[in-house]
Formats: C-alpha cells, sequence, structure tokens
C-alpha cells in the first residue's frame, strides 16, 4: 500500500479545508512561522571549570540589605513551573498519553474510540501478553501510564536518566477545546503568578510575544499586564536581560563587585549626612541606597555570563550534557527549550511557556505527527532531567488546541509505525496533562486505595468512543475552569490547596469536596 510521504518537522501545514493563515498565531499553528535560530560558538568562558558555581554572596553588611531592599536570589520559593503550548491541535491521548473511563487511565476504552485516538486493534492498552499476562503496550516508567509506543514518552525517555524517571509522576485531563483558534484562554501563566510564583529577574516568560507568552491566549480574570511574560526563544534573549555595563570589561568580577560594594558604602556614608529637605527624606535615601546595592548584586550575579547563557552550562550543552553540542547548533526547538528552562528552574523567573507549532498535522499520513510528537518529548525531557540536575521540583503542563483524529486507515512505513493516518480536526479528542517532578520521591497520589488513585490521576473521562464526557468534570467543557484545574494542583503541590478560593474569588469548581476530587497529588513541599 502505498502512503504519502511525511513532512519534515518544520514543514509548514496548509490544508484546503482551513483558512488561509490571517494572524500570528494562524501562522504559529501552521508552523510557518517558528523560533528564531541561534548561533553558538564558543569562548574564553567555555573554559572555566565549573562556569555556573554560584557567585559568593556579597559583604556581610550589604548581604544584610538584599531583602529590605526586596532583592530576591531565588525567587519566590515556589515550584517552577513550565507549561508546553502544542499550537495547531496535537494528539496528547490514546496514542500518547493513556486515558480511559470513570476508573482512571486503565479503565479501558473500546476498540473503535482508540481506533479513533489512532491505535489499531493489534496496539490496544487493552491487549495482554499470554506469556506475562501484562500488556505490552502500557508504560509507567514515569508514573503516569503512557502508551509504550507514545512518541512524547519516547522523547522523554531518551533525555532523562532512569533515577529522574523515578521522581517523576502525573495526572491527564481530558477536555474539549476549540480547533483552528487561538481564542482558546488555555494559557495559565497569569493563574500560576496569582498563587504567588515569582523569579528574581522577571516573573514569567514565554517564547512569543504575546500577551500570554505562548500561543493560545489567558483566561480574562487572572491577566495582569504589569507582569506581561518577556519574550524569551534563544539564549541572546537569556544573556541580553542583564547589562551590568563596562565595569566588567575592564576588571575581574570580584574586582567589580568590590567597585561597587565601595561605591555603595561611599554613598550611604554621604545620604546620611544629608537632609534632602523633602518630606519623604528617608524614602528617598532608601531609593538611592538600594539602587546601588541592586547593582552590586546584578555585578555579583549576573557577571559571570556562563550564569544566565545555556550554552554555557555543561549540564544543558556539551560531552555529559542534556543536548550535544550539535543538537543545540542545529534545533531551534531546543535552544528555546534550554533558555525556558535555564531561567525558570534557577528561580530567574517564576514560569514560562515554550510554544511549538505544526500540530495542526491531520496530514493523510502519521509519520508528520510522530516526529514532531518526539521533538516535544525531547523538549518535555529536556525540563525535566536539567531540573533533576539543579535538584529543583518542578512541575510541566502540556497543552493544545483542539485535537484531531483517525479514521482507522493504518500507514505502515517507517515512522508512521503502523498507527491510524489522522485524517481530521477533532475537538471531541482533546486532552491536557502534567507532569510533576520531585527531588525527594515520586509524587503521591491521593486516595486511600490503588482504585481511589486510579481516579485521581484521571481528572475528568472519556466516553467509550473517545469522546471526552463533557460532565465529568468542570474542566472538561469549559477551557477557562481547566485552566483554574491546573492552578489548584499546582496549588496543591505546596499543600496551599485550602487557599484556593482566596486566590480565585468566585472560583467556579466547587465546593471542597468537588476541589479534592480534582487533585493529583499530596503536597512535595516540606
Amino acid at each position: 500500500m502505498t502512503h504519502k510521504k511525511h513532512l519534515h518537522p518544520d514543514a509548514p501545514l496548509l490544508f484546503s479545508d482551513h483558512q488561509k493563515p490571517m494572524t500570528r498565531r494562524d501562522f504559529i499553528a501552521t508552523g510557518l512561522r517558528r523560533g528564531g535560530q541561534a548561533i553558538a560558538g564558543l569562548s574564553l568562558f567555555s573554559l572555566f571549570t565549573n562556569p555556573n558555581q554560584a557567585q559568593a554572596a556579597l559583604s556581610a553588611d550589604l548581604e544584610a540589605l538584599r531583602e529590605s531592599c526586596g532583592i530576591s536570589v531565588q525567587g519566590a520559593g515556589k515550584i517552577p513551573f513550565i507549561s508546553f503550548d502544542l499550537a495547531g491541535g496535537a494528539n496528547i491521548v490514546g496514542s500518547n498519553v493513556l486515558v480511559g473511563g470513570y476508573g482512571g487511565q486503565l479503565d479501558f476504552l473500546s476498540t473503535a474510540g482508540y481506533n479513533k485516538l489512532g491505535l489499531p486493534g493489534d496496539m490496544l492498552p487493552a491487549i495482554a501478553n499470554p506469556n506475562t499476562g501484562l500488556s505490552d503496550f502500557i508504560n509507567t516508567d514515569l508514573g503516569l501510564a503512557f502508551h509504550s509506543d507514545s512518541a512524547f514518552l519516547r522523547g522523554i525517555l531518551e533525555k532523562v536518566s532512569p533515577e529522574t524517571a523515578a521522581n517523576i509522576n502525573g495526572a491527564v485531563i481530558p477536555n474539549r477545546s476549540d480547533n483552528d483558534t487561538s481564542n482558546n484562554p488555555h494559557n495559565p501563566m497569569y493563574a500560576i503568578a496569582a498563587a504567588g510564583a515569582n523569579g528574581s529577574l522577571m516573573p514569567l516568560i514565554g517564547s512569543r510575544n504575546t500577551d500570554s507568552g505562548g500561543n493560545s491566549i489567558a483566561p480574562a480574570r487572572f491577566i495582569d499586564l504589569s507582569i506581561r511574560p518577556t519574550k524569551i526563544d534563544r539564549p541572546s534573549d537569556v544573556t541580553g536581560l542583564v547589562d551590568i555595563g563596562d565595569l566588567f570589561t575592564l576588571l575581574s568580577q570580584s574586582d567589580a563587585v568590590a567597585v561597587m560594594e565601595s561605591i555603595q558604602r561611599i554613598s550611604a556614608a554621604k545620604m546620611g549626612k544629608v537632609n534632602t529637605q523633602v518630606t519623604r527624606d528617608e524614602v528617598i535615601k532608601d531609593m538611592v541606597n538600594c539602587g546601588y546595592v541592586k547593582s552590586a548584586d546584578l555585578t555579583d550575579r549576573f557577571g559571570n555570563p556562563a550564569t544566565l547563557n545555556p550554552l554555557l552550562d555543561p549540564d544543558i550543552v556539551g560531552p555529559a550534557g542534556i543536548f550535544t553540542l550539535n543538537e543545540f547548533d542545529n534545533e531551534r526547538e531546543f535552544q528555546k527549550t534550554a533558555s525556558i528552562m535555564k531561567l525558570v528552574v534557577n528561580g530567574f523567573s517564576g514560569a514560562g511557556t515554550i510554544t511549538m507549532g505544526g500540530f495542526d498535522y491531520h496530514t493523510g499520513e502519521r509519520g508528520t505527527g510522530e516526529l514532531r510528537d518526539l521533538r516535544a518529548g525531547r523538549c518535555m525531557g529536556a525540563c525535566l532531567e536539567y531540573a533533576a540536575r539543579r535538584n529543583m521540583p518542578l512541575m510541566m503542563y502540556v497543552f493544545s488546541d483542539g485535537s484531531v483524529a483517525s479514521n482507522g486507515r493504518i500507514d505502515d512505513s517507517e515512522e508512521g509505525r503502523g498507527k491510524g493516518e489522522w485524517t481530521g480536526d477533532n475537538s471531541s479528542t482533546g486532552a491536557s496533562f502534567f507532569l510533576v517532578y520531585n527531588p525527594t520521591g515520586r509524587p503521591e497520589l491521593r486516595g486511600n486505595t490503588d482504585e481511589d488513585k486510579a481516579i485521581q490521576q484521571q481528572i475528568g473521562y472519556m466516553r467509550p468512543d473517545a469522546s471526552v464526557e463533557t460532565s465529568s468534570a468542570p474542566s472538561a467543557n469549559n477551557v477557562n475552569l481547566l485552566v483554574e484545574t491546573v492552578l489548584l494542583n499546582y496549588m496543591a503541590l505546596h499543600g496551599e490547596e485550602g487557599q484556593f478560593s482566596t486566590v480565585v474569588p468566585g472560583q467556579s469548581l466547587g465546593n471542597n469536596t468537588m476541589l479534592d476530587s480534582l487533585t493529583a497529588f499530596n503536597s512535595i513541599m516540606t
């Protein structure tokens, strides 16, 4: 049987039954607009034995002023949060994360339902191996059950170590959202900031220059443009965040910090003898004094370019890095991912969105979608592994605007992998999921029994025909409430779910009993 050839992961997707791209988000969804290319090169700083070693503290007298001047060294003490916005309508469940009925992921759907999700009859998760009595098509290496041939899973497992995988767990959220529109309020960045997420450089970042930082918009009730996400999609965006002037080019870092400290002390001594003759004399003195403290702090923390530059981080790029130099040089999605995760995991930003375009891949064959999902999985795995190497927790959330479905025709090409071809949009097969990495052990699901825990791991459920049961959870048919559900689970990881109704006045998820049913994990914060 002859099949259409799969497209390159960067090829644009244009369909006769879709309107021509008109907006920036339309171009992103089709893959016509992507992140920029960065040119990587070596520098003298790459010769440092440990370029990411934390800089020494300021002198004791200035160190004491950091807190009073509102200087945050490691963010706000919240769990770093990274979301993947797969623009265009990706397949997230069935062929990737498993989804089931009321009983959870392994409350299996019908054969016709899995067929719609791109799985043929000989790859169903319910099929048991007669030799073991277990399914060959269920993988729980990450706690959350994936199809064993999931492209997301294969990509993640390429980048995470077995030790990292053992400390990951997740949950899936079946939900409908509109196809081929930028108006789905999917993005949770402002909601996560409302829960206290913040960074020492900026609150939020995103790979697109939009109010949400991504492709999909944010729910209107959470938007606060005073913390609009800073656009970051390449290493030069990261290194350009901090300008310490020319002093560092003339002096060593330690000497530059000493000069800045001396300037602060001289200024403070002079200001102490001056009366500005202004009613708010102390306020003015504090502003001047803190300005010098902040300058010294910036020089101390960021005078070494390796502090921010993902290319110079040996955990990210290099022989022992998550990416090889060749991978990093030749794949812009890796550069984008590395730039976001460098800032978020290290506490320079509280949360970030990575938008990847071209996921409207109902191209009449399977390979195009598999290759794009595989690359996305590698980016997801990179974020999780980097958090592990930094000994930091991480909540990673994956969503897409709409979804796709298969008519059952099989693509038996090498890249099609014997799965169903994607033949059209289908919002009823949509879902999102999140994974949580905890340095001290796999996050624990709520519930007293295995059956209870299975239900908690899937927030809502699908009908046997693989359509979202819209009455199964508030989030199932309301994208605004999907964001609230993600926020609730983020807060619960901190043990702060009891404050949810305060953070979201007039929240629409329900009473405390309902909130408990929508919460997957116990707190991982001690």
